[in-house]
C-alpha cells in the first residue's frame, strides 16, 4: 500500500516542495498570500492522500460507508481548491467566495445519507443521483470566476495573457477529463491543479520582476525593454503625469499618496485598450505606448482617461506626441509628448491660482 501510495504521489510531491522552496524565498508576495498559498499546499497534499484512500478501499471491496464520506471529502474539495486559489490570487476578494462551495459541501454530507449527488450500487460501483452533475458546475462556475478575476487584475499583454490561458486549460480539462477517463481522473487531478498552480506562480512572479509594486503597472525597465523589442510599431506615446501630488503627501500623509497613485494608475488602465501599455516611470510620472494607433485612437484614449480621472478626487496634466508612419524616434516622441504634459501642468496651476 505505501509503495504504491509513493509511486502514485510522488510527482505531485516533488512539485509541492519545489512549490514550498520557493515560496520561502519570494521577495516579490506579501505576506498573506504567501501563507495562502502554504495553506493550499498543505490542503492539495492532504486531499492527494485522501483520494488515494477512497479508490484504495474499493479495490479492497465494501467499506461502503468509508467510501462515501471520501467521496463526500473529494466532491467538496474540489471547488473549495479553487476558490481558495481565487481567494488567493485576486486581490481584495471577500471570503465569501467560498459560500456556494459551502452550500455544495453541506449538500454532498446529505448525500451520503440519500444519494442525491452520489452514491455506491450493490456492486460496490460509483453512481450518479439526480443532482450527480452539480460538483462539475460548481467547477466551471468556481473556473469561470477565476479567469475573470486575473484577467481582469492583468495589463492584458499576452506575457499575462498566457498563463492565465494555461490555467483555463487545466481547469477545462477538470471539466472534460472525468467524462473522458471516468473516476479515474481523480487520480491526477491534485497533480494537475498543483503543476498548473504552480506554472502560473513562476509566470507571476517572472510578471512581478516588470511591475511597479504599488499599482501594479509596467515598471520603468519594461518600459526600456518595450521600446527597444518593437519600437517599429509605436506610433504614439502619452506622458501622464498627477497634480499636487506634494500636497497630498505633505497634509494627509505619504499612505494618501499612495492611494492617489493607485486610484490614478487604476483610471489609465480602465482607460487603455489592448494596443496600449501603461508604464510607471517614477514617482508621479505614467506613460502610454500606443502600437499601431490612428491619431484619433490617441486622443479618444485621452478623453476616457480624463473621463474617469474626472470621477475621482484627482486631477493630472497629460500630453502626447504621434508618428504617423512610426519612424519618429523614441525619445523624440517622449520630449514632444513631456512638452505639451507641461504646458498642461502650467496651465493647470496658473488656473488654479487665479481661482
Amino acid at each position: 500500500m505505501f509503495k504504491e501510495l509513493i509511486i502514485q504521489n510522488w510527482a505531485n510531491v516533488l512539485i509541492l516542495l519545489a512549490f514550498a522552496i520557493l515560496l520561502s524565498s519570494t521577495v516579490f508576495l506579501d505576506k498573506r498570500t504567501i501563507l495562502r498559498l502554504y495553506a493550499l499546499i498543505l490542503l492539495l497534499f492532504i486531499f492527494s492522500l485522501l483520494v488515494y484512500a477512497e479508490f484504495y478501499l474499493e479495490r479492497m471491496g465494501g467499506y461502503a460507508d468509508a467510501r462515501l464520506i471520501l467521496m463526500a471529502i473529494r466532491y467538496s474539495v474540489t471547488p473549495i481548491i479553487i476558490a481558495f486559489i481565487i481567494y488567493t490570487l485576486a486581490k481584495h476578494e471577500s471570503w465569501t467566495v467560498f459560500v456556494p462551495a459551502i452550500i455544495l459541501s453541506i449538500l454532498d454530507i446529505i448525500s451520503v445519507f440519500t444519494g442525491m449527488i452520489f452514491g455506491i450500487s450493490d456492486e460496490g460501483t460509483l453512481k450518479r443521483g439526480p443532482l450527480g452533475y452539480l460538483p462539475y458546475i460548481m467547477v466551471g462556475f468556481y473556473s469561470v470566476i477565476l479567469v475573470y478575476q486575473l484577467i481582469k487584475r492583468s495589463n492584458k499583454r499576452a506575457s499575462e495573457i498566457f498563463p492565465i490561458a494555461f490555467l483555463c486549460f487545466a481547469f477545462i480539462s477538470g471539466l472534460v477529463l472525468p467524462f473522458v477517463l471516468g473516476k479515474d481522473y481523480s487520480k491526477i487531478f491534485c497533480v494537475t491543479i498543483t503543476i498548473a498552480l504552480f506554472v502560473y506562480y513562476v509566470f507571476l512572479i517572472l510578471q512581478l520582476t516588470e511591475k511597479d509594486a504599488l499599482t501594479g503597472l509596467l515598471n520603468r525597465q519594461s518600459f526600456y525593454s518595450a521600446t527597444s523589442n518593437d519600437e517599429k510599431e509605436i506610433n504614439a506615446i502619452v506622458t501622464i503625469d498627477m497634480n499636487g501630488l506634494k500636497v497630498i503627501n505633505d497634509q494627509e500623509g505619504h499612505l494618501a499618496g499612495d492611494t492617489a497613485l493607485a486610484t490614478l494608475a487604476s483610471c489609465l488602465m480602465k482607460a487603455s485598450t489592448s494596443k496600449d501599455s501603461v508604464f510607471r516611470i517614477g514617482g508621479d510620472e505614467f506613460l502610454i505606448v500606443c502600437r499601431r494607433s490612428s491619431e484619433e485612437d490617441v486622443q479618444k484614449l485621452i478623453e476616457r482617461i480624463q473621463s474617469r480621472v474626472s470621477e475621482t478626487r484627482y486631477s493630472c496634466a497629460i500630453g502626447y506626441s504621434y508618428s504617423p508612419d512610426g519612424e519618429m524616434d523614441i525619445e523624440e516622441m517622449q520630449k514632444l509628448s513631456d512638452e505639451m504634459m507641461y504646458k498642461n501642468k502650467k496651465e493647470y496651476y496658473s488656473k488654479k491660482v487665479k481661482v
